[in-house]
């Protein structure tokens, strides 16, 4: 999908300052399911034109994607998202200019403030609800001049009707930081589907790239259910702040509420794990299916645990963790502490032996319900650390994630997903067989007989 935004301001290549991204050259920035590439097509004092062009890696989406399985079994590889500007373009736009997106520009401050006049092209967008009439209702009450041109399903059998996706042309004049977020927040309220889960965050950034406009938008509540994907308490949670701050004063109070931020549940989950390891007394700890190395980067900080390992089936996951923790710059006692290798949890491997405790964070639901016993033994029988910390999705939860229908799970990848019952019944049965005593902790806020999203077992080894 491609994104172009073109100024005719004079002098127009003041349009460089501003993205701080030189029109000589062709620039590229990584993401987690491809590349965003950004080139200058025109460049001159009369009309300057940035393109967003994004290269996205159908592998990496499928096995990252958290809605792209449509309603047969190849959704999830077979689908429009490397084609339209969904949800990826949004994230492409805030690291790609992200500078831009924050108001600053180091060459010639004075431009941030700026107003410009911009035309703004994106091919395609996806409106499956909605159509033209959406469009409009979005951008025209923000000052844009509205063009659009619905695209057929196929112009060799024009009887097949239209489609749902549309290119879009957008002129006005603004702040780019405004027409960035503009584009930001809107592009998936379009779409009305992401391709991360939905949690507290995002209510974050929707507020914070919503500022000084959103709330007076006569469109605020669609774009919050939207934006949110209709998840009833957070979007509720967002409204409220936005018409607080539409009663107040732009000076008010609402500013500092705007820049608190809210743990998301992975890091709390990740923090009471650390704690909890912290609690053990260990000094060498493993990382049961570690992935991209967020625990072992917590871990890390800690001086008390001295070897620090992990452990994935994913080579590539092990070259994120690496990245992560900016292994090639590490100081050289720092990486003496560490060691990432590749293993499977349901083969006796002698590398697992030899620690005080191991955390299998958000790990046991990717594998097959008949391989845990295969799990158990290779964890608590052969490898036997004094503490093992675990957790999993409470399925009972699920009922309030208004995007997942009844018996979906929260990820592709997840085999299953249990009750706190059948969590409870499968590590009391873990921790009689292999001579563990087990205690269980409610990850996240608790919702009267659901429970809470998450669900821990701490086992102890002899006690």
């Amino acid at each position: 999908m491609l994104l172009k935004i073109t100024t005719t301001y004079q002098n127009a290549t003041d349009l460089g300052y501003l993205l701080h991204k030189h029109p000589d050259k062709l620039q590229s920035v990584d993401l987690s399911i491809g590349k965003a590439h950004i080139f200058y097509p025109e460049s001159t004092s009369e009309r300057t034109t940035v393109a967003l062009l994004l290269d996205i890696n159908p592998v990496d989406m499928a096995r990252g994607g958290r809605n792209l399985s449509g309603s047969f079994s190849l959704g999830q590889y077979v689908n429009d998202r490397p084609y339209v500007a969904s949800s990826f373009m949004s994230v492409a736009i805030a690291k790609a200019f992200s500078t831009a997106m924050n108001g600053r520009c180091k060459g010639k401050p004075e431009l941030a403030e700026t107003v410009m006049p911009f035309e703004v092209t994106i091919a395609v967008v996806p409106t499956p609800k909605g159509g033209e009439k959406l469009i409009r209702d979005l951008f025209e009450p923000l000052g844009y001049e509205v063009e659009v041109k619905r695209h057929t399903l196929d112009e060799e059998f024009p009887e097949w009707g239209e489609s749902k996706y549309y290119t879009l042309n957008l002129k006005g004049s603004f702040r780019l930081q405004d027409l960035l977020s503009h584009l930001y927040v809107l592009i998936p309220v379009l779409d009305n589907d992401k391709h991360y889960f939905v949690s507290q965050d995002e209510v974050n950034k929707l507020l914070e790239k919503g500022k000084g406009w959103l709330e007076g938008h006569p469109e605020k509540e669609k774009i919050t259910r939207r934006y949110l994907i209709n998840l009833k308490s957070l979007s509720h949670e967002a409204l409220e702040q936005l018409n607080k701050e539409e009663e107040e004063d732009n000076e008010g109070t609402a500013i500092s509420l705007l820049k608190k931020k809210k743990e998301t549940l992975h890091q709390k989950r990740l923090k009471i794990v650390l704690n909890k390891l912290k609690e053990t007394g260990a000094e060498k700890v493993i990382d049961l299916g570690c992935g991209e190395g967020k625990l072992i980067q917590l871990l890390l900080k800690e001086k008390q645990f001295q070897k620090i390992t992990g452990m994935d089936i994913s080579y590539s996951e092990l070259n994120k963790c690496k990245e992560r923790l900016h292994w090639d710059e590490m100081a050289p006692r720092q990486k003496e502490r560490i060691d990432l290798f590749q293993g499977a949890l349901t083969y006796k491997d002698k590398r697992l032996e030899g620690f005080d405790a191991g955390a299998l964070v958000e790990v046991i639901e990717h594998i097959d319900e008949d391989r845990l016993k295969s799990l158990e033994r290779v964890v608590f029988e052969f490898a036997r650390p004094h503490s093992v910390i675990v957790t999993t999705p409470n399925e009972e939860y699920n009922v309030t994630f208004e995007k997942l229908d009844a018996g979906e799970m929260r990820h592709t990848d997840h085999r299953f997903e249990w009750t706190r019952k059948q969590f409870q019944d499968w590590a009391n049965q873990v921790a009689e067989n292999n001579n563990y005593t087990v205690q269980f902790e409610a990850i996240g806020d608790e919702e009267e007989n659901i429970g809470a999203p998450s669900q821990m077992a701490i086992f102890t080894y002899g006690n």
